[in-house]
C-alpha cells in the first residue's frame, strides 16, 4: 500500500482533467492505496478564465477525499501546501500538468515536497508545449520539469515534447485509459427523444469546448461538401464556445448549413455525455493541434468510430481502417471519411474497437506508475 496524493483539478471543477483525477483516485482506492485528492481552491483567476463557470454543479465521486488547497496565484499559499505535503510525507505525489500558467505553484510545491527526501513527485502530462503559445511558456515548463522526479505522458509526441527539456527525467508512455466513469450507453431511440431530433437522420458528434486548435470550422467546411450534403448528414456541436462563437455561425450562415447544424452551446454534464453519443454515429475531431484527446476515450467507452486528424497523438490512440479513420486536418479529407463511413456498414469497425478498448485500462496506468516510483526510488538509493 502507498500513500499517494493526486494534485490537480477535481470536483467541484469540471472538465476532462477533473474526471480523469477522480477515476484515478478510484482506481487507487480499489487497489488497496490511501489515496486523496488535493484540488484548488482557486485555479483560474475569473479574467483568464474563458468559458462560462469552472465549477461542476453536479455530485463529488463517491470515496474519494477531496480537499481544496491550492491557490494558483498565492505564493504564500504554495509554501503552506507544499510545507504540508513535506511534513506528512506521501509515499508519492501525481501532479497533472497543461498549462504553463501553473508551472510556478505546481513546481514551487513539488520542490518543498521532494526535499523530505521521502515523497517522489511524478506528473501527467497532458500537454508539454501548449496549444496555444504565449510568452514565457518554454521558461515556465522548465522550471516545473527541474522541479519533478519523473513524467507519465500519454502519447509519443508528447515525450518528443518533453524531451526538449530534459533528456535524463524517467519517463513512461502509457495512453489515456478509457473513461469508463460516464454512464452506459442508451438506446438510440432513447437519445433521439432526449435530444428532441429525427430518428430517420444521420447525425456525427463534435464533442467538447471550442477553440480555434480543433478545428470546429474544418469540420463545418466539410458539411458544405456535395457528398456529405447529399447523404444528408447532420452535425450535433456539443460544447462551450471558448473563443467568439460569431466566425462559426457566419460560417454556417455562408454555407447554408442553418438546417444540418444543430448546436448545443454549454458545457455537457457527466449525466449528458450519454445522449449525445448515443444519439450519433460517428465522433469527428477536426483538430489542428493536439496531444491525445479525452474525447477519444469517451468515444471509445461508447463503442463509437471516429474520425481524428493526423496531429499529435491521436493517430497512435484510432488505428486507421480499424477503429475509424485518421486523416489530414482538411474539409475535404475529412469529408471523404465521413462519406465512406455512411456510404458503407455502420458496423464494420465494431470489432477492431472492442479490440482496440483492452488496451486502455485504468490498471495499465496505475502499474505504469508504479514502475516510476520504483525507478525513481533506486536513483535515491
Amino acid at each position: 500500500m502507498m500513500r499517494i496524493v493526486i494534485c490537480g483539478p477535481a470536483f467541484p471543477y469540471r472538465g476532462g482533467i477533473a474526471a480523469y483525477n477522480e477515476r484515478l483516485a478510484q482506481q487507487l482506492l480499489h487497489e488497496g492505496d490511501a489515496a486523496a485528492i488535493y484540488t484548488f481552491r482557486l485555479q483560474y483567476p475569473a479574467l483568464l478564465f474563458p468559458g462560462k463557470t469552472q465549477y461542476d454543479h453536479g455530485y463529488a465521486p463517491e470515496g474519494v477525499r477531496i480537499t481544496r488547497a491550492i491557490n494558483s496565484v498565492n505564493p504564500f499559499n504554495w509554501f503552506t501546501i507544499g510545507l504540508r505535503l513535506r511534513r506528512t510525507r506521501p509515499d508519492l505525489v501525481i501532479m497533472r500538468y497543461w498549462l504553463p500558467f501553473l508551472a510556478p505553484a505546481l513546481g514551487f510545491i513539488a520542490r518543498l515536497v521532494r526535499s523530505n527526501g521521502v515523497t517522489k513527485v511524478i506528473t501527467i502530462f497532458d500537454n508539454v508545449v501548449p496549444h496555444e503559445k504565449h510568452f514565457g511558456d518554454h521558461m515556465l515548463t522548465r522550471f516545473f520539469v527541474n522541479s519533478i522526479d519523473a513524467a507519465l505522458v500519454m502519447t509519443k509526441s508528447v515525450e518528443n515534447d518533453l524531451r526538449q527539456f530534459s533528456e535524463e527525467i524517467p519517463c513512461i508512455v502509457s495512453p489515456h485509459p478509457l473513461f469508463d466513469n460516464y454512464s452506459l450507453p442508451v438506446s438510440r431511440a432513447e437519445a433521439m427523444v432526449r435530444l428532441k431530433l429525427c430518428p430517420a437522420e444521420k447525425y456525427i458528434l463534435f464533442f467538447g469546448f471550442i477553440r480555434e486548435y480543433k478545428g470546429l470550422d474544418l469540420l463545418l467546411r466539410a458539411m458544405g461538401e456535395n457528398c456529405i450534403r447529399e447523404q444528408g448528414v447532420k452535425l450535433i456541436v456539443a460544447g462551450e464556445f471558448y473563443e467568439d462563437e460569431k466566425p462559426y455561425f457566419d460560417l454556417i450562415h455562408k454555407l447554408d448549413l442553418a438546417g444540418r447544424i444543430i448546436i448545443h452551446s454549454h458545457f455537457i454534464s457527466n449525466d449528458e455525455v450519454k445522449y449525445y453519443f448515443s444519439a450519433a454515429s460517428l465522433v469527428v475531431q477536426p483538430y489542428r493541434s493536439a496531444t491525445q484527446s479525452g474525447v477519444t476515450q469517451v468515444a471509445y467507452h461508447f463503442n463509437k468510430p471516429m474520425v481524428v486528424t493526423n496531429v499529435g497523438g491521436l493517430a497512435e490512440i484510432v488505428p486507421d481502417g480499424r477503429c475509424g479513420y485518421v486523416v489530414e486536418p482538411d474539409p475535404v479529407a475529412i469529408a471523404g471519411a465521413i462519406c465512406d463511413f455512411f456510404s458503407g456498414d455502420e458496423e464494420r469497425f465494431a470489432p477492431g474497437i472492442e479490440a482496440q478498448k483492452k488496451e486502455y485500462s485504468w490498471d495499465r496506468l496505475t502499474e505504469a506508475l508504479r514502475s516510476l516510483a520504483r525507478e525513481v526510488q533506486k536513483t535515491r538509493q
